[in-house]
C-alpha cells in the first residue's frame, strides 16, 4: 500500500524485474502473479465479509530516458472505504488532487495484513 494511496485500502503491484506487459511474464511469473492476487483478493472479501469487486488501474510508469514503460505495474482500487455498505467516490478536494482519508495508509495495510488467507465462506 503505498504511502501516497489514494484510495482506502489500495495496493500497488510492481514486478521486480522490469517488464513491458504481463505477456512478457514468464510461467513463474504469471503463477506469482495470480497467487499474489488471490492473496490480496480473499483478504479484501474477509476485511468486510463481502464481495470487493477490485478495480486495477494502471499506474503509469514510466522508465528514465528511453527505459521500457513498466506496463505490467498495477493498483487495486477496491471500492469500499470503511464497511460493506460505505463506498469510495473521489468528491471535492480529492478532484483537485488534494484526497480525503480517513486512515492511514499505514493503519490500512495493517488491517488488510491482518486477514487471514482463508476465505470467510470457507473458514
Amino acid at each position: 500500500m503505498p504511502f501516497w494511496a489514494v484510495w482506502p485500502f489500495e495496493v500497488m503491484l510492481v514486478p521486480v524485474r522490469r517488464v513491458p506487459d504481463l505477456p512478457s511474464l514468464t510461467g513463474a511469473e504469471r503463477d506469482a502473479l495470480a497467487d499474489v492476487l488471490r492473496r490480496v483478493s480473499v483478504r479484501y472479501d474477509n476485511l468486510f465479509r463481502s464481495s470487493f469487486r477490485t478495480r486495477w488501474a494502471s499506474t503509469g510508469a514510466h522508465g528514465r530516458r528511453g527505459a521500457p514503460r513498466v506496463a505490467a505495474a498495477r493498483r487495486l482500487l477496491p471500492p469500499l472505504l470503511r464497511s460493506a455498505t460505505v463506498r469510495k467516490f473521489l468528491v471535492g478536494f480529492e478532484l483537485t488532487a488534494e484526497p480525503q482519508r480517513d486512515l492511514t495508509a499505514e493503519d490500512a495495510a495493517a488491517r488488510l495484513r491482518a486477514q487471514a488467507e482463508t476465505h470467510y465462506r470457507k473458514a
